[in-house]
């Protein structure tokens, strides 16, 4: 959706619109953490407290850095063309105009939208760790967030959603997000791969899951979370938000049964952790055709991505690069998915654009619409291929990014933050239990060692 700075006098609070833009930006935040979990419960036991930290500090650092310059740098005037936006107003969001202006004439504040968008700047980065879990030193992801943000999605968000190229001069539609969100992270995630290197024992040792009910969690945190992230992005309570909504539910039911019947023909079994990842693929993808595409074509595009997404995962294994949670297979696949399948199922009943609305190829618009998406897809997944590739190895060769082989086998969690997240105890000798053991334990010094260990 296209949005224009007001001034106070010019247009009146909306307090409904208000009210749901607050609210998608606190479901939005949450997805962060849901995140979190659904990654952690992938990696093994010892890197789970890495992994939620690679995700949690992106709150920290990106929230600072969005109300500094971010905010300004993505949604300010355009600058070089559309490449960056810019705006000395918005900087620090502490002008008198910021806080008294809408960002809207839907009658939302440029603060609460400012917020709203924060959420999206958060998440970006983190969908990233997915790619380097088990082996990522935490100041040096720390640092990587902070040049990425700044040089790579703030630019981005800006050709996106502000005032940049893909949407005001190219048309491209990408409603909420699906390039500057999922293409991006994704395309940065294979970077990373490849710049990081493989995990000691790749390919060798079992890398399973340690905790299959946190990946489910996480995805269900993500999916609550994403209504606010996809029918939050039309900035008002209205039919257009009604459509993002519905599409986002019926795509992601879809994305759920594409993946597990991947699955249950190439392997013979449904899984818990497909099915959780089948849901994510489905959110992937309807995020750009949420309000674009009928609910009919959100089914399509769900089951389609949750297929293709459910095939790619093995890429990795054929072209040997270690994307450790399958960043590449779902975000860029799925994200790129979505973009272009907007070209085939794009209708005009959805929301505008500055393109005006615009029909895919199924519904009689022709080659136009689907040539857009591709462009836009192709263009960020170069861009931030490329500088995420320069930033991770200049950092890796300072020494900064990768913990050394001993700390990965080990254990990533206490080399970095001198903490486990699980208390392990050894069998007691004599297959004593209960108030036995604990009989046992208070008597024998022996015994106690053991189970303290």
């Amino acid at each position: 959706m296209s949005h224009l700075l007001l001034a106070a006098d010019s247009v009146k609070l909306n307090t409904g619109n208000t009210a749901w833009v607050l609210t998608s930006a606190a479901l939005v935040l949450l997805m962060t953490p849901g995140l979190a979990f659904f990654y952690g419960g992938m990696v093994r036991s010892k890197s789970v407290l890495n992994m939620l930290m690679l995700n949690f500090i992106c709150i920290a650092v990106v929230g600072v850095i969005w109300a500094i310059y971010g905010f300004s740098l993505a949604f300010g005037s355009s600058h070089l063309g559309g490449f960056i936006g810019g705006s000395h107003e918005l900087f620090g969001l502490g002008n008198p105009d910021v806080l008294s202006g809408f960002w809207s004439s839907a009658g939302v504040p440029i603060v609460v939208f400012a917020m709203f968008q924060l959420m999206f700047a958060i998440i970006t980065p983190a969908l990233i760790s997915g790619a380097v879990a088990d082996r990522t030193k935490f100041w040096g992801w720390t640092i990587f967030i902070a040049i990425w943000v700044t040089v790579v999605y703030l630019p981005v968000a800006n050709w996106v959603f502000g005032t940049g190229w893909i949407l005001n001069k190219l048309h491209a539609e990408d409603f909420a997000g699906g390039t500057a969100v999922h293409t991006n992270a994704g395309a940065a995630g294979l970077a990373l791969a490849i710049v990081m290197g493989k995990r000691v024992g790749w390919r060798k040792d079992p890398m399973k899951p340690h905790n299959v009910p946190f990946v489910l969690l996480g995805a269900s945190l993500l999916w609550f979370g994403w209504y606010g992230f996809n029918a939050g992005s039309e900035g008002a309570a209205d039919n257009i938000a009604g459509l993002a909504f519905t599409t986002t539910t019926v795509a992601t039911c879809a994305g759920v049964l594409g993946w597990l019947l991947v699955e249950q023909l190439r392997d013979g079994k449904p899984t818990t952790v497909g099915a959780a990842s089948g849901a994510v693929a489905g959110l992937v993808a309807i995020t750009p055709a949420c309000a674009f595409v009928s609910p009919l074509g959100g089914i399509a595009i769900g089951l389609i991505a949750g297929a293709l997404c459910a095939m790619a995962v093995g890429l990795k294994y054929r072209f040997g690069f270690d994307d450790s949670l399958d960043v590449v297979g779902v975000h860029l696949v799925g994200g790129v998915a979505g973009t272009v399948l907007i070209g085939f199922f794009g209708f005009d009943h959805g929301a505008a654009t500055p393109g005006g609305l615009q029909r895919g190829l199924f519904y009689g618009g022709g080659i136009d619409l689907l040539e857009k998406q591709v462009v836009a897809a192709g263009s960020v997944m170069l861009y931030s291929f490329v500088l995420t590739f320069v930033i991770g190895t200049v950092l890796k060769r300072l020494g900064a990014f990768r913990v050394s082989e001993e700390a990965e086998v080990s254990g990533i969690d206490e080399a970095e933050h001198a903490e486990t997240a699980y208390s392990f105890s050894t069998v007691l000798s004599g297959g004593l239990t209960g108030q036995a053991a604990g009989a046992a334990a208070s008597t024998s010094p022996t015994t106690r060692e053991k189970v303290d260990a």
